[in-house]
């Protein structure tokens, strides 16, 4: 494809808004549709945590790592996606999680991610905010922060001002074919390229794309999360407790055996804490982990408890009161792959399944896609 080239992009989340957002910086002509007015997935529920800290090493650390670089790019010319290099601090409420913070420090890369052990007291100097329980933590100061709810939304507005980029909300793609899309209207869409981010809509040109896997190369993951009104101190830094380091790939390492067993509400809701300060003052705060399907129209209020709990612990006082809850579901591979990518028709891209990382490495994603 040349750089007068015309690209068709299927999907509003952010990993769909960063193709456009590359494909406009090659040059090429732009059409994005999305199925709802406005993108309502996994895009917008979520931390918004640019997260390099818990990266496998090699292949997603690098990707993570360009992903953060490509992040605080974009902010120069699109400050509505409300990047801030905040960094985060993992906090570690004994000797045993300490320990592997200790061994994670260790690694050859750790200066890639910015690892450093902190005590208690370097750790509130970091983070004044942290008044609570806690003996010391795992800064990591590549870890980054954008607004999910505006990222997306902020860069389409910057692709508008100019010619070359089209967004056709309220448009569901139905069918393909070499080069093209069909959407609900019966209006065909061609392109040189066209790049399907369908997150995780398993139907329309996806459906059938997919079911002809031996192995579903997807599955779909559930989380329940909230947001409280304004906080009244200010968290320089984005927060983990130490139940997050089992579910990263970085942190799986001899020590993580010799952790202490969760709680049973955690361990059931497979509960981690992340808490972030958005720039409104409110505190979002999740997350859990769901994998089996069919999925519950509703949310267990014991999961909240325990989450809005580990977040007073750790802050030493009372939570505002919460504004909103919600649950959300996110594509993730089931290969050794970073992301999934295959061919629905010539000319045509499915491009979903970076799971908990979509946020985190969008904008290297949709690079390698045009590379």
């Amino acid at each position: 494809m040349n750089d007068a080239g015309r690209v068709v992009i299927v999907g509003g989340g952010i990993l769909g808004t960063m193709h456009a957002v590359s494909a406009r910086q090659r040059g090429h002509e732009v059409v994005q549709l999305e199925r709802e007015a406005d993108a309502r997935g996994a895009s917008v529920r979520n931390f918004g945590l640019v997260w390099v800290s818990g990266r496998a090493p090699g292949r997603e650390l690098e990707l993570a790592i360009r992903a953060r670089q490509r992040w605080e790019q974009i902010t120069a010319d699109v400050p509505g996606v409300g990047f801030r290099p905040a960094g985060s601090l993992t906090l570690a409420a004994g000797d045993a999680e300490l320990s592997l913070m200790k061994a994670a420090c260790a690694l050859p890369d750790a200066d890639q991610r910015g690892f450093e052990l902190l005590d208690q007291a370097a750790t509130r100097e970091v983070n004044p905010a942290l008044r609570g329980e806690f003996a010391g933590a795992l800064w990591c100061r590549q870890d980054a922060i954008v607004e999910p709810r505006a990222a997306a939304a902020a860069l389409r507005a910057h692709l508008a001002a100019s010619p070359g980029y089209t967004w056709l909300p309220g448009r569901e793609a139905v069918a393909a074919a070499p080069h093209a899309v069909r959407d609900h209207t019966g209006r065909w869409h061609r392109g040189d390229l066209v790049v399907v981010c369908s997150g995780a809509a398993y139907t329309g040109l996806a459906g059938p794309h997919l079911a002809a896997y031996a192995e579903p190369p997807l599955r779909r993951v559930r989380l329940q999360m909230l947001q409280t009104r304004p906080f009244p101190g200010q968290l320089t830094t984005a927060v983990a407790d130490g139940d997050s380091m089992r579910y990263y790939p970085a942190f799986d390492l001899p020590g993580r055996a010799g952790l202490p067993p969760q709680p049973p509400v955690a361990a059931r809701t497979r509960a981690q804490l992340l808490l972030v300060q958005r720039r409104d003052g409110g505190l979002t705060i999740g997350d859990t982990h769901e994998y089996d399907e069919p999925f519950g129209f509703d949310v267990d209020e014991d999961a909240y408890d325990h989450l809005r709990g580990r977040a007073e612990q750790l802050l030493g006082g009372p939570l505002p009161p919460v504004q909103r809850r919600w649950a959300g579901v996110y594509s993730q591979v089931t290969t050794d792959e970073l992301y999934h990518r295959s061919t629905i028709e010539p000319g045509v891209v499915l491009v979903t399944g970076p799971g908990g990382r979509g946020m985190t490495c969008s904008p290297a994603i949709a690079e390698e896609t045009f590379a």
